[in-house]
């Protein structure tokens, strides 16, 4: 797993992802998904986890408003992202994760996940923040109220909720821990 997150950081940085851009991810808990959640902020990138039960015009609207450079969309989600992406003023990067248990496998982008991985280095020099305020995850609400409302986490946030959680849980070393929800949700 550790090297396949690196192949995908460096990937991402091949095709021009740098510190501060945000990769969305549209998908079910799937391994790309995972995989994302530590790529893309080892490039110092925002990962911007989409809900997958929002329609296109929702999803086109955090992807415009988050400056989405590039979607990592698994191919169950293809037709909505699809028309998404149709109405963006810049359209980015899409790279297609072939889910085999997907009811659809509708390619819509520039390259499938894991040719894309390839592309990239086993060995890529992972990246600790520069500062432990810069942002990691950009998420949005459903919008019940009007457009999707967006939020920032940052690396230190992060960090103290994970502390939080252990620490509240009354965690041992070394637990088994089985995330439950949409990865989605907060970012997993």
């Amino acid at each position: 797993t550790f090297s396949r997150c690196r192949q995908l950081a460096s990937a991402l940085e091949k095709i021009g992802i740098k510190k501060g851009d945000t990769v969305a991810v549209i998908a079910t808990n799937i391994p790309a998904f995972y995989e994302s959640l530590f790529a893309i902020p080892a490039l110092g990138a925002v990962i911007n986890p989409i809900n997958i039960r929002l329609d296109s015009a929702a999803i086109r609207f955090i992807l415009e408003h988050g400056e989405a450079k590039a979607v990592i969309v698994d191919t169950d989600f293809g037709e909505v992202t699809k028309a998404a992406v149709a109405g963006l003023k810049k359209r980015p990067y899409i790279i297609d994760v072939t889910d085999k248990n997907a009811e659809s496998h509708a390619h819509i982008g520039d390259i499938e996940y894991e040719y894309f991985l390839e592309t990239g280095e086993e060995n890529f020099e992972w990246r600790l923040p520069n500062d432990e305020w810069d942002p990691i995850a950009l998420c949005y609400t459903s919008g019940t109220t009007g457009n999707p409302k967006g939020v920032v986490y940052h690396h230190r946030g992060a960090y103290l909720n994970a502390l939080g959680c252990g620490l509240s849980w009354d965690m041992k070393q070394h637990p088994t821990y089985l995330w439950t929800l949409p990865m989605f949700h907060c970012c997993g």
